[in-house]
């Protein structure tokens, strides 16, 4: 099977380059073993796997010994490395040793499926030394070979109308997923996710965290999944899953610690009150196709015979679109408008830069769009003012056309097409 370029290998490679180490995470079956296993740095790599019960048993009772037989001349990958914790305090001792004797470039690549965060450990032993990247299933680009980082090309270029062709929304969003799944058509995808799931609340559940029952786990993120691109109101889902709220915050954090769901704050304004705006975050699945089997449903039979839930569908893929190509870039920030004094004037997405330029997506599942759909755009750009950029509409329509002030109606064909 031939290799798909990753939008995060650039920024793989360059901070393997440059620091001494790199944690790769990600959900499971993301593709991370090999993004690291194609990357070059001027050297071969030696790769290691967790998953290999010898490794784990090695690295687990002798973590000392464990380091000290990796070969010096060579970038050691470490697969999976959550599951073998005795070796964090390790890798901080051998890269201060590499430093004293300036030598600051990568000793070693680890992967993992657990958010650094959800590894108290490492994080702790590590701080200041590793950089964190995160890898996301296939983009809708990577998917379709065309190397675009749409929020890249919308931050450094200037958009002009031009017609797109017609998207297939469901054919699209069904093969911007996991890449065994995309690339092989012959797998039976309801089994395939049923076999991830079972693995994922049998084996990584029990990793990070101490659950009985991960049935419960389950449970809620079927909670969840009705909830996708929602302001999530914490105390609906605990009446509805009946978990205390210790057992739900634990529970949720474990969803977000494998990747499974993300939460994107409320966006406040710089040095004024937060009241002045929603709290509560909105909830994402990592993987829309995967959100559409826990919910038990047909995507094509969704977009056929049900717009509201193919609505929360299609933006929650444009979500997951946005923190792939962000996540590939440097320091974005991603969060949803929502002023209290406005109601009904949110906007779905608020990309700001680390110098503080803003850019707005609102997300429409429609063919056509009016004024009333910019309308709350309008408010985002007179809120934060001269650091506004642009605001797009993204939507199902072919025609790329300015709409208002610095406000695009952008065809989703955008997001991966070259121009």
């Amino acid at each position: 099977m031939a290799y798909m370029h990753r939008l995060l290998e650039d920024s793989l490679k360059k901070t393997v380059g440059t620091r001494p180490l790199v944690y790769l995470n990600g959900m499971r079956q993301c593709g991370k073993s090999t993004l690291v296993q194609n990357i070059s740095v001027g050297k071969k790599l030696n790769y290691i796997t967790f998953d290999n019960p010898v490794h784990l048993s090695f690295a687990r009772n002798d973590p000392v010994g464990f380091l000290q037989q990796l070969p010096h001349n060579r970038l050691s990958v470490i697969d999976e490395v959550q599951l073998a914790p005795e070796l964090f305090r390790y890798f901080k001792i051998a890269i201060d040793e590499k430093r004293l004797a300036n030598k600051n470039r990568a000793l070693y690549v680890l992967t993992g499926s657990a958010n650094i965060f959800a590894l108290p450990k490492l994080a702790d032993a590590l701080v200041g030394r590793l950089s964190i990247l995160t890898l996301y299933p296939f983009s809708a680009s990577e998917i379709k070979g065309t190397g675009v980082n749409f929020m890249e090309k919308l931050w450094d270029t200037e958009l002009y109308p031009r017609k797109y062709p017609r998207a297939n929304i469901v054919g699209i969003i069904s093969n911007a997923t996991f890449p065994e799944i995309a690339l092989d058509k012959r797998k039976n995808r309801y089994l395939w996710f049923n076999d991830y799931i079972t693995t994922l609340l049998q084996r990584d559940v029990r990793t990070l965290a101490d659950i009985r029952n991960p049935d419960n786990v389950y449970q809620l993120l079927v909670s969840f999944s009705q909830r996708a691109g929602g302001l999530l109101n914490n105390a609906n889902v605990m009446k509805e899953t009946g978990l205390d709220a210790k057992t739900y915050e634990k529970y949720k954090a474990l969803c977000n610690n494998t990747f499974l769901t993300f939460e994107l704050p409320s966006w406040t304004k710089p040095n004024r009150l937060n009241k002045r705006f929603v709290k509560q975050k909105k909830m994402y699945f990592t993987d829309t196709s995967l959100l559409c089997h826990i919910m038990q449903r047909d995507m094509e039979d969704i977009y056929k015979n049900d717009k509201t839930a193919m609505g929360h569908i299609f933006e929650n893929f444009i979500a997951t679109e946005i923190m792939k190509a962000a996540k590939s870039l440097d320091s974005f920030s991603v969060s949803h408008f929502n002023p209290v004094q406005n109601q009904g004037k949110e906007v779905d997405f608020v990309v700001e830069s680390p110098n503080g330029k803003t850019i707005g997506i609102e997300v429409k599942l429609d063919r056509t769009i009016n004024e009333k759909d910019w309308a709350n755009m309008n408010t985002l750009q007179e809120t934060i003012g001269s650091r506004f950029m642009k605001g797009i509409i993204i939507y199902t329509g072919t025609d790329l056309v300015q709409v208002s002030r610095n406000i695009w109606a952008v065809p989703v064909n955008y997001l991966w097409m070259n121009e």
